[in-house]
């Protein structure tokens, strides 16, 4: 199936933000998958999956039929005259749109996955637990600005352009000062991650290179790229990394797009971005692409083996550190989609900004080393204007500007993980926070009043 044909025939659906702009030209196949997420990820009623993961506003005009199948835990979609596509649910792997592989091959997978700890965490305190023994506000902190700074996120002040805001929380020196939910959403939802899953994936591989001594500045053991003769070759792990492969790459949202082809057409997703051709030396260019964090994701199957990689991430992270509700889903071929669909409640990415701000230490043990962290959060000359990392945003000067920084309120040393639809995890350093906003903003730059919010939060903790 070509993506001409894919845009020509499915007209309907994709997650909201892409159909809301461009109603009469979007993937099914994502219909299906946002549909098949809500309701055996997040289990809400069809008509929230439509609102939040699909579109509200569109949907009733279109001749669409849903099928909801809850004995073989599956989702049907299509309108008249296009192709019927697929999505399945298995538990602990979420949902996969059947796509390259069929539904046969698909089942038969088997994965290694661990059971989450044997615990109740509602009796056990915070980090590791959900007990929250004392949330006030340190004596430095005004918890009336703090609440109404998280209140402000709620107030939805524009009814055309809302900010739908699902979940805020504010951890300050380690403990949990502010949290808030909106309507139909609580501590225990699990939310999609969108591209905060590229900063966990950045964060598997520190692991890994400090686990089994990966080196991130050989050529990246990619087998597309085996031969020597191949100009992708030189192309090492770090340039992955960074986001300065090379490769070719469209992120965006038309009918051109490498990135809606891989995630919804193609069922090997890192084998499909790994295929691409070079356009650039190596290095030389940073172009923010999801195929390279998909390529990382598959480099860490290759490393580990699937006797071992499924449960790595559960076992020298996740477990470690409390995050036991996450899930991470899988493409068709069995690879984590390492670059764009994680779930996890709000806490669990609390826990995970803690785990950074606390240089790599959870409850007394190292789970990922400080030189890891440094090289995660160092600025590099060219590198989204000098102000991204390994997976991480940093709030530094543009190399091309020393005045300009993405969050003026916020001081250099903050940075942060970002998913489209404004899901952002930050960590402030030197203010001791961590803040967790996640959300289904659908404005063009995903935002939702941050550095509004950020700065207003920091002010109510001098």
């Amino acid at each position: 199936m070509s993506l001409s044909d894919t845009f020509r025939t499915h007209v309907e659906f994709r997650p909201r933000k892409f159909l809301l702009e461009h109603p009469v030209e979007d993937l099914q196949g994502g219909g299906t998958w946002g549909l098949e997420k809500g309701q055996f990820v997040l289990t809400v009623l069809p008509r929230e999956c439509q609102y939040y993961y699909m579109t509200a506003k569109y949907l009733e005009n279109q001749n669409i039929t849903i099928i909801v199948n809850r004995t073989d835990s599956s989702v049907i979609a299509y309108s008249s005259g296009s192709t019927i596509r697929k999505a399945i649910y298995r538990s602990g792997l979420g949902a996969t749109l059947i796509s390259g592989f069929t539904e046969k091959q698909i089942r038969s997978q088997k994965f290694n996955l661990p059971s989450p700890p044997n615990v109740n965490q509602d009796n056990i305190p915070w980090p590791m637990g959900d007990k929250i023994v004392n949330n006030s506000c340190p004596s430095n902190c005004n918890r009336t600005a703090l609440e109404n700074a998280i209140n402000s996120l709620f107030n939805e002040t524009n009814r055309e352009i809302p900010i739908r805001t699902h979940a805020v929380i504010v951890v300050y020196d380690g403990k949990i000062i502010g949290e808030k939910y909106a309507s139909g959403f609580s501590r225990k939802s699990k939310l999609l991650s969108m591209s905060l899953a590229k900063s966990i994936t950045g964060t598997l591989m520190g692991i890994l290179v400090q686990k089994k001594g990966f080196n991130i500045d050989e050529p990246a053991p990619v087998p597309e790229w085996n031969s020597t003769s191949d100009p992708r070759h030189n192309i090492t792990t770090r340039n992955l990394l960074q986001h300065a492969s090379g490769l070719y790459w469209t992120e965006t949202e038309d009918e051109n797009s490498t990135l809606l082809r891989m995630l919804f057409i193609e069922g090997d997703m890192g084998h499909y971005a790994a295929s691409l051709p070079l356009t650039n030396e190596p290095g030389s260019v940073w172009e923010y692409s999801t195929g390279n964090t998909m390529i990382l994701s598959r480099i860490i199957r290759q490393q580990l083996g699937d006797k071992n990689y499924y449960s790595f991430p559960y076992e020298k992270l996740f477990y470690k550190i409390g995050m036991n509700s996450f899930i991470l889903e899988v493409d068709a071929s069995g690879t984590f989609v390492g670059s764009s669909f994680f779930w996890g409640t709000a806490r669990d990415w609390a826990r995970y900004g803690l785990l950074y701000y606390n240089r790599g230490v959870f409850n007394n043990e190292r789970i990922l080393s400080e030189d890891w962290i440094d090289q995660s959060i160092a600025s590099s000359d060219g590198y989204g204007g000098g102000r991204y990392g390994f997976q991480f945003y940093l709030n530094k000067p543009a190399t091309d500007n020393t005045t300009v920084v993405r969050f003026p309120s916020v001081p250099t040393d903050a940075y942060y993980a970002a998913g489209d639809d404004g899901q952002d995890v930050f960590i402030i350093p030197s203010e001791k926070l961590v803040i967790v906003r996640l959300g289904a903003t659908l404005t063009e730059d995903n935002d939702w009043g941050d550095d509004a919010f950020l700065g207003a939060v920091i002010n109510s903790c001098k």
